[in-house]
């Protein structure tokens, strides 16, 4: 009889542990990875704009030397015909919105590098990434196991 009652208690320790470690790997690890990824995303995205920025001011430089025209936003979804002429300096946002002026050939060094800094940086959010979803496959595993222990042992 008290081994059938420590053997109930020992199963409901269990079935215990496991709802937390269920509760962890939900509240806890998911949320951390949800939240990586966001990031992650985010970087991707100034990435992307960094990126578009450079291939821009290729495009300017060896296809529009002589300037171009453009319509202008003058407010209130109003626009303007405008002739770019000068295109030996433009103003870059840097962050922050701060911007500043540089040449075409500076703000494609900037470019590059800031593409580099976001890179590293995602490449660390992104080995973070891998190792919550490898304690969460490890946190199953230890679920696995404590549900192997709840299981009556079923005679030969």
């Amino acid at each position: 009889m008290q081994d059938k009652s420590k053997q109930m208690t020992d199963q409901e320790a269990n079935q215990a542990r496991i709802t937390q470690i269920e509760e962890f790997i939900n509240e806890v690890l998911k949320e951390d990875l949800r939240q990586l990824e966001k990031c992650m995303g985010q970087y991707n995205e100034e990435i992307m704009e960094y990126v578009q920025l450079k291939n821009t001011l290729q495009t300017f430089e060896t296809h529009l030397p002589e300037g171009y025209k453009t319509q202008v936003n003058i407010g209130s979804n109003i626009f303007m015909q405008a002739r770019v002429k000068q295109m030996d300096r433009i103003l870059v946002n840097i962050g922050k919105d701060v911007y500043l002026e540089m040449s075409l050939q500076e703000a494609e060094k900037f470019s590059d590098v800031r593409v580099k800094i976001l890179t590293k940086q995602s490449d660390v959010l992104r080995e973070e990434s891998v190792r919550k979803r490898a304690q969460i496959k490890m946190a199953l595993i230890a679920i696995s196991e404590r549900a192997k222990l709840i299981q009556p042992e079923v005679p030969n």
